[in-house]
């Protein structure tokens, strides 16, 4: 029975047995490769039987007289036979045309074969089903092909050199890469036509790949993703090199925003009766970090010249006299008293001169050496501690959680809310600080409490940028916004 129903009719059992090959094809999964190949092969296969068994010859080109009723279904069956061998040959290209750890150039070099197996398949079908003669056919298109190329040679350009770049890989999807005409980002798509990067203005940017293979290119991502960052600083000769460079190097060293290994380098470029021109070398983790490096590293260079009593220098287009320029005799650069620390801060902005005032004069000094601990984890303290020279480490478990310079300050958590510390403090140089205690502080935030609401929350922001980083267990990163609603139950109640 089922050879009578395949071989009784064999065209049209050969035409059912190729559209039901199209379907079960359609409704299997693509994520199932090895399933759809074997499919394939068994309709290619049964298919291939009818052929040889009803004496059909795909292979050949047999006339059809206009009038036959069976030409229309020679056609189709050879065309649907075909189909499938090319089908049941991609299955394997797909399956087994793998290049392992290169998965961009094996899907370039599968859809390059994939595109010739499409073309022999219908050059296969012109020439051996309808009976076309394919050289003089290939010799008529050179014509019409020198139309097309010219016609279409920019996507041509660009095609081939997206073959090009896929098969030298200067890049691959993630990486930050640098133009030679200034175009600068992290490459999000690429394609046969064009590459899409997104800059640092969160723009898309599509290039032509024969554009960018024109250019220079600069891969920021290899052979990692830190950066460097150069900055030239002019300070004022008042005093001898060697300091300037360890104050400039002690600024960079208490920076959190920058890559501890390599360490930064300090580098003395140039020296006159105006300045001394000193060039920071430091790495951020990502190229996108670059313009918060740049702010704290400026930050933190003025703190620490304030801090050292260091001048910065005019700029060199400036026009002055030598005899106005400060030297190492006469240089008098501003002391750092309480005061002047209290008024630098951010977060007694809003206090009155007479408040600032109350706040110095209940200031105590205190000194501590490198490598003296200055509180413990799960300690208190009672009082505000105000950075006034010297770099502090805060760690947390041994491991590093943040760096404390002049103008920072600590211990907020126990002056207002009776909290202990998270991390342990340990001066990494000599260091000097200005003390606050909570008495000095009680009178004034009982006089004002909108005032103790903003630094309550200012105080809270600056424990979780400091203590409660990104790199804490998840449980221990609520602790700044415990601490904040702590402080606001106190002073409310």
């Amino acid at each position: 029975m089922i050879y009578d129903a395949l071989f009784g009719k064999p065209l049209i059992s050969l035409i059912v047995v190729g559209f039901a090959g199209i379907l079960v094809w359609y409704f299997l999964s693509s994520q199932r490769p090895t399933t759809r190949l074997v499919v394939q092969i068994l309709f290619f296969a049964v298919m291939t039987l009818i052929l040889a068994g009803s004496g059909i010859e795909p292979h050949r080109f047999q006339g059809y007289q206009s009038e036959d009723p069976q030409a229309l279904l020679v056609i189709v069956a050879k065309s649907l036979w075909r189909v499938h061998l090319a089908w049941a040959v991609i299955g394997f290209i797909r399956l087994y045309l793998v290049l392992e750890g290169s998965p961009r150039e094996a899907r370039l070099l599968q859809d390059l074969v994939i595109g010739i197996v499409y073309i022999g398949m219908a050059l296969s079908v012109l020439a051996f089903v309808f009976g076309v003669p394919i050289g003089t056919l290939v010799a008529t298109s050179g014509v019409v092909a020198i139309i097309l190329g010219l016609a279409l040679q920019n996507t041509l350009a660009d095609v081939f050199s997206g073959i090009a770049l896929t098969l030298g890989r200067p890049y691959v999807i993630g990486d930050w890469i640098l133009l030679s005409d200034g175009t600068e980002g992290r490459v999000v798509e690429s394609n046969w036509r064009a590459t899409h990067i997104l800059t640092g203005a969160n723009n898309v940017v599509v290039l032509p790949n024969s554009l960018l293979a024109k250019l220079g290119l600069t891969n920021v991502s290899r052979p990692d993703e830190t950066h460097l960052l150069i900055l030239t600083i002019r300070i004022a000769p008042t005093r001898m090199p060697a300091s300037i460079r360890q104050v400039m190097l002690s600024a960079l060293t208490s920076c959190n925003s920058i890559v501890r290994e390599p360490p930064p380098v300090v580098s003395l470029k140039g020296l006159d009766a105006t300045a001394l021109e000193v060039e920071l070398q430091f790495r951020v983790t990502s190229p996108s970090q670059r313009v918060t490096a740049r702010n704290e590293v400026l930050d933190l260079v003025y703190r620490h010249c304030k801090s050292a009593g260091l001048l910065l220098a005019v700029p060199p287009a400036a026009q002055v006299l030598t005899a106005d320029l400060p030297t190492e005799e006469n240089a008098k650069p501003p002391t750092v008293t309480p005061l002047a620390l209290i008024e630098a801060i951010p977060v007694f902005a809003t206090l009155t001169s007479d408040e600032r005032q109350r706040l110095a004069e209940t200031t105590t000094v205190r000194q501590f050496r490198k490598g003296d601990v200055i509180v413990r984890e799960s300690e208190m303290l009672p009082s505000l501690m105000m950075v006034r020279a010297g770099i502090i480490v805060a760690r947390r478990e041994g491991e590093e959680r943040g760096r404390f310079a002049p103008g920072d300050f600590f211990g907020e958590t126990g002056l207002l809310a009776g909290m202990q510390e998270v991390c342990t403090l340990e001066a990494l140089t000599p260091v000097t600080i200005y003390e606050i205690g909570q008495a000095a502080f009680a009178p004034l935030l009982s006089e004002r409490p909108a005032l103790a609401e903003e630094i309550a929350e200012a105080l809270a922001g600056r424990a979780e940028r400091f203590r409660d980083g990104v790199n804490l267990p998840p449980e221990q990163a609520r602790n700044a916004h415990a601490i904040l609603k702590t402080i606001r139950t106190i002073f409310r109640a």
